[in-house]
């Protein structure tokens, strides 16, 4: 028997590489030593020296001025007597840099890299590879993705530039790398994979479905290259996930897709306007699936959809779960409307609904949202708790500026006076005004009517972020 058993395994030995690959475990995963000095000197360089030219370092100066930290020069009273010029009531100036990294992506000197780099910034520095220094100007930055488009004065020369890929097509476990200027050390390179995509749960900005990437990203990395195999642009390296401040594997930037629709918008010189999504919806829970009798978790419920609206004519109902956007699926809100963000106004697209257990596929026009009704504009005054703030009217226009839902209600507050009765109780820039002394208000007009009679007691209902405060001023 043992005679037997040898004479299999030499017949297996002797049989296997004629019968060729796929044939077992070991070919089918296609492990092999190097088979020379080509192989083993396989490398990313060609890669680096392609894109490299075209990744810039991002210096920023802002002017910061420090008050003394003591209450009696925030007093009116104090301020009259000693002024702002004073040795006692003026402020100190100080000089704050910073730096960032960032992406040529036109030749014609078209640089894109983060809002929050050059946020507040006096002056930008836009410095090459090879060492020459450019001022920059902004085109466009936009605070909702953390995307800013610079450009820098070019006289008759083209700079290297590295051109958009298509994040739609990576996959998770493609190789990447991210090119960058951590720590103020200098262009450094570091590889890693796609760890996943379509992240909408990190809150970074408004419009979330980021590509996650084990790629070292470090302070100094902001604005920098994530770079496909092909050696093109897929994402903007935004930010990491870090307890110490330094890089543990987690990093996100934004994709390719957006940022071009923004480059764009910027280069073309035309306002960055997103396309309206009219409709109100939330995400597909576990127990929303049960209770709807789906099969599973997946898509984002229509709860209510805008009349008049591109939903209301493309067919949407309330009810129906939107799953897929031109055949992307979509899982949550986030998802659904960074999808539409990355098209222009005037395209068509297709959104795949689940109704009554079908699948139907509606054509969804992209429009801009209205300014309706119009925002005027108004200071409010007179002897009551609101008198100080300005307020204008919350449209679909003004919400999608501020990156609020397309279908929220109410009377923005835009500004607050110091001093005012307004900044007294405590109201805030943002905070969306709903009743007045149990009278719903959705338009300034009726504010102005609310607060025009004298009340012994004031009752107000406000909306904070996801919070709904109610005041009471006697």
């Amino acid at each position: 028997m043992p005679s037997m058993v040898r004479f299999i395994a030499a017949f297996a030995l002797i049989l296997l590489p004629l019968i060729g690959p796929g044939a077992g475990p070991a070919s089918a995963q296609k492990r092999a030593v190097p088979s020379g000095d080509a192989e083993i000197r396989l490398s990313f360089a060609p890669i680096v020296r392609r894109v490299g030219p075209a990744v810039v370092n991002i210096y920023t100066k802002r002017v910061v001025k420090q008050r003394p930290a003591s209450p009696f020069f925030d007093d009116p009273f104090f301020r009259r007597f000693f002024g702002e010029s004073s040795p006692f009531g003026g402020s100190r100036k100080r000089m704050e840099n910073s730096l960032g990294s960032g992406v040529i992506v036109r030749g014609d000197g078209v640089v894109v890299t983060n809002h929050h780099v050059i946020k507040g910034a006096d002056s930008i520095t836009v410095v090459l590879s090879d060492r020459r220094e450019f001022d920059a100007k902004v085109l466009v930055t936009d605070e909702q993705t953390d995307i800013a488009v610079l450009r820098v004065a070019m006289k008759g020369e083209t700079l290297p530039s590295v051109s958009f890929g298509d994040a739609d097509s990576l996959e998770v476990g493609d190789l990447v790398l991210a090119i960058g200027n951590p720590f103020g050390l200098g262009q450094t390179v570091s590889s890693g994979i796609v760890s996943g995509l379509a992240r909408t749960s990190v809150g970074i900005t408004d419009f979330r479905s980021f590509i996650q990437t084990d790629a070292a990203i470090n302070p100094g990395n902001s604005g920098g290259a994530l770079v496909s195999m092909d050696g093109r642009l897929i994402g903007i390296n935004t930010a990491i996930y870090s307890r110490s401040g330094g890089s543990v594997g987690i990093g996100f930037a934004v994709p390719s897709n957006m940022v071009r629709t923004i480059v764009r918008s910027a280069v073309s010189g035309k306002p960055l306007v997103r396309p309206w999504l009219s409709l109100r919806a939330r995400e597909v829970t576990s127990d929303i699936a049960s209770a709807m009798g789906l099969a599973r978790p997946g898509g984002v419920l229509v709860e209510s959809v805008t009349r008049k609206g591109p939903a209301a004519r493309a067919g949407v109902r309330r009810g129906d779960v939107i799953v897929a956007i031109n055949e992307q699926s979509v899982d949550d809100v986030h998802g659904l409307r960074f999808r539409l963000a990355t098209r222009e106004i005037g395209e068509r697209v297709k959104f795949s609904v689940q109704r009554k257990g079908k699948i139907r596929r509606l054509s969804f026009e992209l429009q801009a949202p209205p300014e309706d009704p119009p925002r005027n504009l108004t200071q409010l005054q007179g002897r009551h708790p609101l008198s100080g703030a300005h307020v204008v009217n919350l449209s679909p226009a003004v919400a999608a500026e501020i990156g609020l839902d397309d279908a929220a209600e109410g009377v923005l507050v835009v500004n607050v006076a110091r001093g005012s009765w307004a900044s007294r109780i405590g109201l805030r820039k943002g905070d969306i005004l709903l009743t007045v002394n149990g009278n719903e208000v959705r338009l300034v007009e009726e504010i102005r009517r609310a607060t025009s009679r004298e009340q012994d007691k004031w009752r107000l209902e406000i909306r904070r972020g996801n919070r709904t405060l109610r005041v009471e001023v006697g």
